[in-house]
């Protein structure tokens, strides 16, 4: 039986306000794939990653993600999709103002969630889930840059989405911190989450190989997943 997709796009086009950076997008994601998003500076990576959880609108061709078609769903049906889909950032973007358990608190309440005791369950579960079950009365300050974006994968990991959707998600840190969240990114994925990662780190990529994805010269290319064509093809 073959796996469901979790993201579609069909002849695709991905607009940064009125620019059309990215056109002709074909490529198929499945559950429980570990893909990675790579190119240039300014190829337009992130602004595929913002059309697909629908910070930008899908404009043209056949684009769906998590069961919902990017160029049909309504504003009000934005939240919902969220909630399929776990997002995470190269810096982290935790409120610095409030506690660990606080932090997680506000996107449960957020996204719809009310009853404290199933809130604080679930907060304890993706605190165990990252390996840092002991930092729910933290503040962010107290953590290290490692344990910050831990937590930010467990913010994502709060209503069991579907993908993880992870945007440079260790280009603020350093290598052993940075094997780390992999590490952790990588278990998730074998738990059955499909995670989408950018990232301009090669290294990363030869020592954690998987499939690639490539936006090159306005468009996308869907590369090899082995090490020695990937070298051959940067």
């Amino acid at each position: 039986m073959d796996s469901k997709s979790v993201i579609s796009l069909k002849e695709a086009a991905i607009y940064q306000h009125k620019r059309c950076i990215l056109k002709d997008v074909n490529f198929d994601i499945k559950e429980g794939e570990f893909v990675y998003l790579i190119g240039k500076t300014g190829s337009g990576k992130s602004s595929l990653l913002k059309t697909l959880y629908a910070d930008l609108p899908a404009k043209e061709g056949e684009l769906s993600i998590a069961d919902y078609n990017l160029r049909t769903i309504k504003s009000r049906d934005i939240p919902m999709l969220r909630r399929k889909i776990g997002i995470v950032f190269q810096d982290f973007q935790l409120l610095f103002d409030r506690k660990v358990e606080d932090n997680l608190y506000f996107v449960l309440e957020a996204t719809g969630w009310n009853d404290k005791a199933a809130m604080s369950k679930r907060i304890d579960e993706v605190l165990e889930q990252v390996g840092l079950p002991n930092k729910r009365k933290s503040m962010p300050h107290q953590l290290s840059g490692g344990e910050q974006q831990s937590i930010a994968i467990a913010r994502a990991l709060l209503n069991d989405p579907a993908l993880i959707l992870a945007d440079e998600p260790t280009g603020n840190l350093d290598p052993e911190t940075t094997n780390d969240i992999m590490n952790l990114l990588r278990d998730i994925c074998s738990k059955g989450k499909t995670i989408f990662m950018a990232t301009h780190n090669y290294n990363l990529i030869l020592k954690y190989p998987s499939r690639i994805i490539k936006c090159d010269d306005g468009t996308v290319i869907d590369k090899t997943t082995s090490q020695q064509d990937y070298k051959t093809t940067r």
